[in-house]
């Protein structure tokens, strides 16, 4: 597995010195210009490695490994130019949960200082993704809700069942069966 900053060292694991490259065992001096693009290399690796990091934290248990797209530099060395975490996004197994996790997901999306419009996008379908939550919670407690007053209300009977007890009972029979309103 690689190391963070394994792609800004030379051979034996050590930082390449600054203007040298290592190669076969010797040192050989670089352009200016490749200085200048290997600067900018290790400046771009140090963001997309900062970047993915980010995702990774805040996504902690939803996020798994970063995944790097490498570029050579002119002194050999690998540079990570681009990345991504992989983000598990599907529902939880109840609304609460998967409200929690939306929002988790939606944090992870947005940690970077410079989110990326897939990052974006990501942040909008979590929010998506709370939102149904959001209303499948408040749909589920507005039944709970309705059981529990009738539940403590007792059993009720309108006067239309009275009614229709009395005639399907015959007459004498209605003032057995007491109403409620």
């Amino acid at each position: 597995m690689e190391r963070v900053a394994e792609a800004e060292r030379g051979d034996a694991g050590k930082p390449a010195p600054s203007g040298r490259a290592v190669n076969g065992g010797g040192e050989s001096a670089l352009s200016s210009q490749e200085l200048r693009l290997i600067d900018q290399l290790s400046a771009t690796d140090r963001q997309v490695r900062t970047h993915e990091l980010a995702h990774m934290a805040a996504g902690a248990g939803l996020a798994g490994g970063a995944s790097f797209t490498y570029q050579v530099g002119p002194d050999n060395q690998r540079y990570a130019v681009a990345g991504e975490v992989s983000i598990d996004t599907s529902p939880a197994g109840d609304p609460a949960a998967t409200l929690a996790k939306a929002e988790q997901i939606r944090a992870a999306a947005l940690a970077p200082a410079d989110p990326s419009p897939q990052d974006q996008k990501v942040a909008a379908m979590a929010a998506r993704m709370a939102s149904a939550a959001r209303l499948e919670l408040a749909a589920l407690e507005g039944v709970q809700g309705r059981q529990a007053q009738s539940a403590a209300a007792g059993p009720r009977v309108s006067a239309g069942a009275v009614a229709y007890r009395s005639v399907a009972d015959g007459p004498g029979k209605a003032a057995e069966f007491s109403a409620f309103a």
